[in-house]
């Protein structure tokens, strides 16, 4: 059972118990200020609580506007991510340029950020024909628009960044499509709503400079927008 000192406060140290407690202050005597403190561990003064919950109400408010935009920004994907690429990309009219295939190397990653995935498909040449390889990835950006950076190279492959390369556009593929030319190695980039693809073809001769006939460039890349458009129906949602 709770006291009455206990409700009201503490009796003074040294007052005899059966003696009558001071009187309380008048009405008029302003209150003393809340102690932050006590030696008995004193209850919090309800300003500081208040002020706590002022402090979480905006810290909580910020947390929502945050959220609200990074869904705001996030662009619409409209492709399915495949953790085996090399199975959704034949790359049927690349392949007939170059012999028969002698190797596919699938790579794929998944974050909350970003989903990709990669492949690697070699073909072995031969009958003066040179020997390719290429490259294909799948980028799907799941928080920001990948718009602003789209051109600057998918950065997993060093040796997919062309450097000092001429670059035009490729209309009616995806809502911008890039094609970058180094000699041997042209690369095609597509940017379709938050999904970025990347086609990249290089050849070279298998038995040295003059054992293989010089591809028809212009015919490497129709057959790259090909395959580039195929892959994008067979991902597409």
């Amino acid at each position: 059972m709770i006291s009455e000192p206990e409700l009201e406060g503490e009796w003074p140290a040294g007052r005899p118990a059966g003696e009558a407690r001071p009187d309380a202050p008048s009405a008029s005597a302003p209150p003393p200020p809340p102690s932050s403190s006590s030696p008995g561990g004193g209850r919090v003064p309800w300003r500081w609580a208040l002020g706590g919950m002022v402090v979480a109400s905006v810290v909580w408010a910020g947390v929502l506007v945050v959220q609200e935009r990074s869904s705001a920004s996030a662009p619409p994907i409209r492709y399915r991510h495949a953790e085996n690429l090399c199975d959704e990309a034949p790359l049927k009219m690349l392949g007939a340029m170059g012999g028969s295939i002698d190797g596919r190397r699938p790579k794929h990653g998944e974050s909350p950020a970003q989903d990709w995935a990669y492949c690697a498909i070699g073909t072995s040449g031969g009958d003066r024909r040179p020997a390719y390889e290429h490259q294909v990835m799948v980028e799907l950006h799941k928080k920001l628009d990948p718009g602003p950076e789209f051109g600057t190279g998918p950065g997993l492959e060093p040796g997919m960044r062309p450097v000092g390369a001429e670059v035009e556009q490729v209309p009616g593929l995806g809502e911008r499509a890039l094609m970058t030319t180094v000699v041997g190695w042209p690369q095609l980039q597509v940017l379709d709503g938050g999904a970025v693809f990347t086609l990249t073809s290089r050849w070279f001769a298998v038995d040295g400079p003059d054992s293989a006939e010089e591809p028809d460039e212009d015919a490497v890349k129709a057959a790259m927008i090909e395959d580039m458009r195929q892959l994008m129906a067979r991902l597409r949602r």
